[in-house]
């Protein structure tokens, strides 16, 4: 399949709010600006999700601006009890008012009130992270601190067009096998977290009305102590120019193409096999447990099911070069928005 590599600095959208370079790129080479952007202002969407942890537990957390609707949100995962605590903060029409970055490594992003903060600030290495609700589950208070690190010298980032809509487009930027350091306070338990594996989603975009995406990360740490990673995806835009299919080795981005997630539609914890045309992708992902979202609101609509599990079998990711799996730790999506 056609991929194409952009490596020149431009701006991401042309006089006209089209997405001047479809295709991948390693970093954020194309300038994304909110100003720019000439689709109806209420369909702009911003987001930076992060995951971080292990088969034991685990912590999520995200901002988003999307126009018409703002969140603030955290989640606790217990994987072994098959447990999960979350908690958001909703904002009704904030229209930028968060003040997302236009460059997921340029600007830092600072909310506080008076039950709810999110801090993310900029080092030159690292990122301090500093999330706080002061209630968050039954009147449990949750403390978030991070210091997280880069390992990785390439990215999976992808300019995705919409055949529907010239001024619908997605950027985003994947930052697979980032390092995180800290601990998480949640009630009077503290969880430490000391070089877990992770990820960030930095999302910026004008998205069509109804998209049903697949989504799969996965950042570790192999047998011989070598660092791997993948990002794989499909499911919706104009994916002609490239997929967002990538694995990472040793911080070495290697470009793959399509993929399959092969998962059972009736039974989601039944499990899923990875595979590909060209035979460099072969895996069986082995559930642990489903994050399941479903809301059905005025003017939203989720249907996702986040499942977390075990990945077991091989990448090819150059013509020497085959990377093995043994119960390896990520996750698999499944999701429908409506929004």
């Amino acid at each position: 399949m056609k991929q194409i590599l952009v490596t020149k600095t431009d701006n991401l959208l042309d006089e006209f709010g089209h997405l001047k370079h479809p295709g991948y790129a390693h970093q954020l080479v194309l300038k994304y600006n909110r100003k720019q952007v000439k689709a109806s202002k209420i369909r702009i969407k911003e987001w930076d999700y992060y995951f971080f942890g292990n088969d034991q537990y685990g912590i999520s957390f995200a901002i988003a601006d999307n126009s018409y609707m703002g969140l603030i949100g955290a989640t606790f995962f217990d994987f072994q009890k098959g447990l999960k605590y979350d908690n958001k903060k909703i904002f009704l029409f904030p229209f930028g008012k968060l003040k997302m970055p236009n460059d997921s490594m340029v600007g830092d992003i600072n909310y506080t009130s008076n039950k709810v903060e999110f801090r993310v600030e900029l080092k030159e290495k690292t990122r301090e992270i500093y999330i706080y609700f002061l209630n968050f589950y039954k009147k449990k208070p949750l403390t978030i601190t991070l210091e997280v690190h880069y390992t990785n010298k390439d990215s999976l980032v992808i300019m995705t067009p919409f055949k529907e809509d010239p001024k619908a487009f997605y950027y985003n930027q994947k930052i697979n096998n980032l390092v995180a350091s800290g601990e998480v306070i949640f009630g009077k338990e503290t969880y430490q977290f000391s070089n877990e594996q992770g990820v960030l989603d930095w999302g910026r975009g004008v998205w069509t009305k109804d998209n049903t995406w697949y989504w799969s990360s996965l950042s570790t740490i192999l047998k011989d102590g070598s660092s791997f990673g993948f990002n794989l995806g499909y499911g919706f835009g104009d994916l002609s120019s490239a997929s967002e299919n990538m694995a990472f080795y040793q911080g070495k981005a290697y470009k793959l193409n399509d993929v399959d997630f092969g998962l059972n539609k009736d039974d989601i914890l039944n499990p899923w096999n990875f595979t590909s045309k060209d035979r460099a992708i072969n895996m069986a992902f082995t559930p642990l447990y489903d994050n399941r979202t479903d809301i059905n609101l005025i003017v939203l609509r989720q249907d996702a099911h986040q499942v977390f599990g075990y990945f077991d079998g091989y990448i090819q990711i150059s013509k020497d070069k085959k990377i093995k799996l043994e119960k390896a730790f990520g996750f698999a999506e499944k999701v429908r928005n409506v929004w």
